[in-house]
């Protein structure tokens, strides 16, 4: 998505999503409402999310759990999902608390700037949407499921994660002719580190080990961890974004 103000832009502001900018890990949180959304018991995500673990775990790590959470979503229609997502988002901003304030904060004043705002997430429309357009974000870029006849196919066509998010962030800058030296970047997991360093202005949120390590040899920002994060799910569960 893209706003007027997205073709003049002299930099840009990429802010990594989950327990970044949101304070909760969207797939899996999503995929709780979702399963209850078609009236499956909590039991069933639960086991859903233990098997996602066990991949996360394995050789293949985050990319494969990436690619087995949207093998889920296979024959299921695209509108659907994307009604539920909205629910979800819904749901969590009446509850409260589903944004980082000192990263909402910082969102908001790249905007009063002019930059141009991306959001880059190895979640998917259904959840990023909704929190594109509450922002105003001027692109979000997640993981794009294969679709076919209006219902996901159940594979992947790009995987936003890790170096994902760095040829992501490339990309915009290139198409939009930024320099790397005047834009920022927003992450809070290791597997940010290659799109910080895409930028001149990393920031770091939260307390990442890895990252804090970079963060004092580079004399990175720092914002604090997104208070309540992970609500609603296991602090043990496996990061598929």
């Amino acid at each position: 998505m893209t706003s007027g103000q997205a073709t003049t832009a002299r930099s840009a502001a990429f802010f990594d999503v989950d327990e970044t900018l949101i304070t909760r890990k969207s797939m899996l949180s999503f995929l709780r409402d979702y399963y209850r959304w078609l009236g499956r018991p909590d039991a069933a995500a639960d086991d859903t999310v233990s098997s996602l673990r066990d991949i996360a775990a394995g050789p293949g790590g985050r990319a494969a759990s990436n690619r087995a959470y949207y093998r889920l979503f296979a024959g299921h229609r695209v509108a659907e999902v994307a009604a539920a997502g909205q629910q979800w988002f819904d749901d969590g901003m009446t509850a409260g608390g589903l944004f980082h304030p000192a990263a909402l904060l910082a969102l908001r004043e790249h905007q009063q700037r002019g930059d141009l705002v991306v959001l880059v997430s190895g979640s998917f429309s259904a959840c990023l949407d909704p929190i594109a357009r509450y922002v105003h974000a001027d692109i979000a870029l997640g993981t794009v499921p294969e679709v076919f006849g209006g219902s996901y196919t159940g594979e992947v066509r790009d995987v936003r994660i890790g170096a994902g998010k760095a040829e992501a962030v490339a990309e915009v800058l290139r198409e939009r002719e930024l320099r790397p030296e005047d834009c920022h970047a927003y992450g809070d997991h290791a597997s940010d580190l290659d799109l910080l360093r895409q930028v001149g202005h990393p920031v770091v949120v939260g307390d990442d080990p890895v990252l804090l390590e970079h963060a004092h040899r580079g004399r990175w920002r720092r914002l604090p961890p997104a208070v309540g994060a992970v609500r609603g799910v296991g602090a043990a569960e496996p990061s598929v974004r």
